[in-house]
């Protein structure tokens, strides 16, 4: 695939991602992480994505990054890998809910009142 220079560039597999999670990260967060990614580890994305959705929002979004990273700007903090709003944390393992942590047990009446559950509500 030709890049912005007319040379081929070479294929780009998704475990040389910088981005962990790439394909399943929605729009408005993928705009937020490639800020953290230095103009090779962007070009890297951006080549992926040509060879492989080449999404129109993603490819203009990413070409504006690299743009601006060109002009001097340089990569915010934080880390492309952390979690963010559209991942869940991983699991802490295992139940906080124990023997010793839990209720009284209940019987909630069926058919009864409240005060006396074996006893049936009056209908009239």
């Amino acid at each position: 695939m030709p890049d912005e220079h007319g040379a081929n560039a070479p294929a780009v597999s998704h475990d040389e991602l910088p981005l962990p999670d790439y394909d399943h990260l929605p729009l408005g967060s993928l705009q937020h992480r490639i800020r953290t990614l230095t103009q090779g580890e962007l070009s890297t994305v951006l080549a992926y994505e040509e060879a492989h959705g080449n999404r129109l929002p993603v490819v203009e979004a990413m070409r504006a990054r690299l743009r601006e990273l060109k002009d001097g700007a340089e990569p915010s903090g934080g880390s492309p890998g952390a979690y963010a709003p559209e991942q869940a944390p991983p699991a802490r393992g295992g139940s906080s809910v124990s023997p010793e942590t839990t209720g009284p047990a209940m019987n909630p009446p069926s058919h009864g009142t409240p005060e006396n559950p074996a006893q049936p509500r009056s209908t009239g």
